[in-house]
């Protein structure tokens, strides 16, 4: 588990916030506590990791409020709601907003301790996800425009005949364009540089 991987609770009622605290650092977290969503929102959210434990009903915003503005702004935190006053439609629209579990009080020491395991686990094969992304935009930024047409005329399966025919060039120029679009991608293969085209949803550009 990343040492740097904090659970974040939130709850306005200091008797719960202190138990949970007590109860997630016996089971090995690290632990981080806080009364309101509002003062959650003001903290620095940039590159946060970890996962959201996290109280329905708070004074001011309410949990499901939190969630809908940590998504926009593009934090993605996964989030272990608590309540004791869950109903079936805030359950439903919790988890379709990608909650990973929603415990009604009273629940199990063990509930809470699986659930917030398995979104320390969902955080960290998310970062690891946007990390490959992020080295495979570096890579691609590095690329000349005409390396990038070529690129996206690669992975839609053309040959470097029709290549060179619909960018106007010889097909030799298209061959030396390709051989640097493989290297500086690091792509092995045809295949390798598809894959890495979805993954930068450069399909949704062309």
């Amino acid at each position: 588990m990343d040492d740097t991987a904090t659970v974040y609770v939130v709850d306005d009622d200091p008797s719960v916030l202190n138990a949970v605290r007590m109860l997630l650092e016996v089971a090995g977290f690290k632990v981080a506590t806080c009364e309101s969503a509002e003062k959650f929102l003001g903290s620095d959210l940039n590159d946060i990791s970890g996962c959201l434990v996290l109280d329905v009903r708070l004074g001011g915003l309410s949990g499901l409020d939190l969630q809908r503005s940590l998504a926009s702004r593009n934090v993605e935190l996964p989030i272990v709601f608590i309540t004791g006053h869950g109903d079936i439609p805030m359950s439903v629209q919790a988890m379709k907003n990608g909650a990973v579990e929603f415990l009604t009080k009273p629940f199990r020491d063990e509930e809470l301790v699986s659930a917030v395991g398995q979104a320390l686990e969902r955080d960290q094969k998310a970062r690891a996800a946007r990390a490959v992304v992020g080295a495979l935009r570096e890579r691609y930024q590095k690329l000349t425009p005409r390396e990038r047409e070529v690129m996206g005329l690669v992975v839609q399966g053309l040959l470097n005949k029709q290549i060179a025919l619909k960018l106007s060039a010889s097909e030799g120029t298209i061959k030396i364009h390709r051989g640097h679009v493989m290297l500086k991608m690091q792509a092995e293969s045809v295949s390798d540089l598809v894959r890495m085209a979805d993954k930068l949803s450069l399909s949704n550009e062309g």
